[in-house]
């Protein structure tokens, strides 16, 4: 019956979020990837398709599904992501990958928003609130995106149990990952100012941060409300609540902190997640140099 989740996808979504602990965002994402997939070999191939079905795929299809997602209007970037996921989910299934270069991207360089601006859109945000407890909450977590370097999801999932706080925080972040990071006194008095306006009681295994009914405060609402404040402060597109992470990590790098301090406090995996803040360092001392140098 059309419509109706395919079974492989579903086993799929399953394996990802038990035994490879990935995030519910990318669960979704990889989900909605290979029910895609599968609806459109159906189509392509005229018929249903199940695993012993799937085996066939080949080259040919899998340049057939990347254009027509393309037609769609998918990025190279979007396109690249496509293609990793539809060769975890036909790896799960068994199946050797046909061999496919994916789109070329370039790495954007992510863009640091200055302390000025990140303190007057915190404060904007903050002011257009409903409810001074609003305002607290939502200055409270934008503090913890700069000020920590959270990604919203970890600040989001942050319960009460952090209570009270101390000079570092304990953070859960991708793949079940935990790390420490400190707390400077501005962004402790931030969260405490909230937790003591909350209307909602602080229950050490619930969600610190609510939404106005009392239901766990969705990421929409944050970026929603940047979206609105960066409009109104003339700030660009760029400067959303991941922007305040990316620039805590370049505002760091320049004050001299090395790189595999910043690795574990942002929580990557990998150092050369976080090499690509180096760029951002580099390409602001050559705006500096070619801004203030009498020769430049």
């Amino acid at each position: 019956m059309a419509g109706l989740p395919h079974p492989l996808a579903t086993q799929f979504a399953a394996h990802l979020a038990r035994d490879r602990r990935r995030s519910p965002h990318t669960v979704r994402a990889y989900h909605a990837t290979a029910e895609r997939l599968l609806g459109f070999l159906a189509r392509h191939w005229g018929g249903a398709v199940d695993a012993a079905a799937l085996a066939a795929i080949g080259t040919a299809d899998l340049r057939a599904y990347l254009a027509h997602r393309r037609g769609e209007g998918l990025t190279n970037a979007s396109a690249a992501r496509e293609l990793s996921a539809v060769r975890g989910f036909l790896a799960f299934a068994g199946i050797v990958v046909p061999p496919l270069k994916g789109p070329r991207k370039a790495r954007a360089v992510p863009r640091p928003v200055s302390p000025d601006d990140i303190v007057a859109l915190a404060g904007e945000v903050a002011d257009e609130a409903r409810e001074p407890w609003i305002a607290a909450r939502d200055w409270a977590v934008l503090m913890l995106l700069y000020g920590a370097g959270l990604r919203i999801g970890e600040a989001l999932a942050l319960t009460g149990g952090i209570l009270p706080l101390g000079e570092t925080l304990a953070v859960t972040g991708k793949r079940a990952r935990t790390r420490t990071v400190p707390l400077l006194p501005q962004v402790r008095a931030a969260v405490e100012a909230y937790a003591r306006q909350s209307p909602w009681p602080i229950v050490r295994a619930e969600p610190l941060f609510r939404g106005a009914r009392g239901g766990p405060l969705d990421p929409a609402i944050i970026r929603r409300a940047v979206q609105g404040a960066r409009g109104r402060l003339g700030l660009g597109e760029r400067t959303t609540p991941h922007a305040l992470r990316h620039s805590f990590a370049t505002h760091l790098l320049g004050r001299g902190a090395d790189l595999r301090a910043l690795q574990e406090l942002l929580g990557h995996a990998s150092l050369a997640s976080t090499q690509i803040y180096t760029a951002v360092d580099a390409a602001h001392l050559l705006d500096v140099y070619r801004n203030a140098h009498p020769r430049a």
